[in-house]
């Protein structure tokens, strides 16, 4: 497998002409990537910043058909997203699991109502359906929810969806394409789009943000999948180019799983915005959210809100015997939603804007997708492959990916957070059984290893300290405090297995803590 960044760079001019380059490593692009390289083309992805760095590692970490878009009547998204959880489920049984939910319910009214409405949502799972939604008294709630307010309470509903750990599942979702020969390179920016004659797409220049080298690259296909910066790249085609997204900021909090209880995770339908609200085991801590929050701008390291904590805070406060408070909180953390943006109406409401996504050609022939959620990812990338094979008039060869394993498929499993690596799990432990040194702790909290930085540097493709501490592990959203502890000792780790100096080191520990700072109460 070629996924080391000075390969894919050796890589770079073997190519006369690429069939496809994507432009965009989070979840629609990677998709893309594998699904091209498995139908057997030439494929080159290129990401401005890490793998999976922006919207698709701050998602609510949940794979699911999505309650709310079957409540907004949304019937086509949520079909189509509960047969994609089934295959995820299948295709990467080592980051995605079954998740229990449990809807605490105050009224009799709202307890038959979201009955009603689970009921639907497992019926329309169909052969893929994970489990059974099934009405629980005030007595199961509580033990099932052990610190849920019981005052008022009229029992519950437990139903069925799943979790998995996005930013890993991203990863090994670029490894597989590059075992079936895909380029995949990060830290590598588009800054010009080339037409021919006719205007028509055939090739981008990049800039390797490493080491400040330029290419120019032929493509018979283009592909746009930058999520919240589609608008950007649409800009490098025509200038004149009017937005189409609308972000909308989703934001979490991380607490420790005192607060919650047991093993199931807490969903809270009807929030005072509308919006769901889910408490969720995750790592070993809880993760609290979301919020919906219409935003003007797009940036690569959003920032939650005041309001949107406080929400989170306040909405907790009113479901929980022991509420959180901001001292309690360990991490917070938000992503931005690429949303299709509303032609006329309500500018200021996002529950009034599509959550499916968006597959269009330009003039140019430059393929943008954008939108979506992520457990639809596979099926998001096989429209737009389809789409490219028309375009760049290539061989037309059928879709490989609804049965096609992801990269650390195991169906063993490993204990703590080694679960995530799969069947990378005993390659870690061999580095870590040769040399002691690798088999120490990062941090007396934690398991994570030395060896884990080792491996990373040299299989997971990491280029600075922030990839290792919050996307490869995920001690960054976990606990910010704990990941800027270790920091230190992970630079020091990756200079020694990527020739870097010492200052690098000190640039690369400064620019850390600057991040930590936005992931701090």
């Amino acid at each position: 497998m070629n996924f080391n960044r000075n390969e894919a760079l050796k890589n770079l001019h073997k190519q006369d002409e690429w069939d496809i380059i994507i432009i965009g490593g989070g979840a629609t692009g990677l998709g893309s990537a594998l699904d091209a390289a498995s139908r057997g083309f030439k494929t080159l992805l290129i990401e401005k910043y890490d793998f999976a760095k922006g919207t698709s590692s701050k998602s609510t970490k949940l794979v699911h058909g999505g309650v709310r878009y079957l409540a907004n009547g949304d019937v086509k998204l949520v079909f189509s997203a509960l047969k994609e959880r089934g295959l995820i489920f299948k295709n990467a049984p080592h980051v995605s699991f079954v998740q229990s939910f449990v809807i605490p319910s105050y009224s009799l009214f709202n307890k038959l109502k979201f009955l009603i409405g689970l009921k639907i949502y497992d019926w329309m799972a169909g052969s893929l359906r994970i489990g059974k939604s099934t009405l629980l008294n005030k007595e199961e709630v509580v033990s099932k929810l052990p610190k849920i307010k019981a005052k008022g309470l009229k029992g519950g509903i437990q139903y069925f969806d799943g979790q998995f750990d996005d930013s890993r599942l991203a990863l090994n979702i670029g490894q597989t394409a590059a075992q079936f020969g895909a380029t995949l390179l990060n830290y590598a920016e588009a800054t010009a789009i080339h037409k021919d004659v006719n205007g028509i797409v055939n090739g981008i220049t990049i800039l390797d943000r490493e080491n400040n080298n330029s290419y120019t690259l032929k493509a018979k296909a283009i592909i746009n999948a930058t999520g919240i910066f589609v608008d950007d790249i649409l800009k490098l085609d025509t200038p004149q180019h009017k937005n189409i997204v609308r972000p909308s900021q989703g934001s979490h909090i991380v607490i420790d799983k005192k607060f919650l209880g047991n093993e199931d995770a807490l969903m809270i339908p009807e929030t005072s915005d509308g919006r769901v609200l889910f408490g969720v085991p995750w790592h070993g801590k809880v993760l609290l959210g979301t919020t919906d929050t219409p935003l003007n701008e797009h940036q690569i390291e959003p920032r939650p809100l005041e309001e949107e904590i406080q929400f989170i805070l306040t909405t907790a406060e009113q479901y929980l015997e022991n509420p959180p408070t901001r001292k309690d909180v360990l991490s917070v953390f938000a992503g931005l939603r690429p949303l299709a943006a509303p032609t006329s109406g309500n500018e200021n409401s996002t529950k009034e804007i599509s959550r499916d996504h968006k597959l269009i050609k330009g003039k140019s022939n430059l393929i943008t997708i954008t939108g979506g959620k992520w457990t639809t990812y596979r099926k998001m990338a096989e429209e737009t492959i389809d789409m490219a094979i028309e375009v760049g008039k290539l061989s037309n060869k059928s879709c490989k990916t609804t049965d096609l394993h992801i990269h650390g498929y195991t169906l063993e499993k490993h204990p703590g957070h080694w679960q995530v690596y799969g069947s990378d799990f005993n390659k870690i432990q061999e580095l870590a059984k040769n040399n002691p040194v690798l088999a120490e702790r990062l941090h007396p909290n934690y398991e994570y290893i030395a060896a884990e930085v080792v491996w990373a540097c040299h299989n997971e493709m990491i280029s600075k300290v922030e990839d290792f501490l919050a996307r490869r592990i995920r001690l960054l959203l976990l606990d910010a405090e704990a990941s800027l502890a270790i920091a230190p000792k992970v630079a020091a780790i990756m200079a020694q297995e990527l020739n870097k100096d010492q200052e690098w080191i000190n640039n690369e520990v400064e620019n850390y803590s600057k991040l930590v700072a936005r992931y701090i109460l």
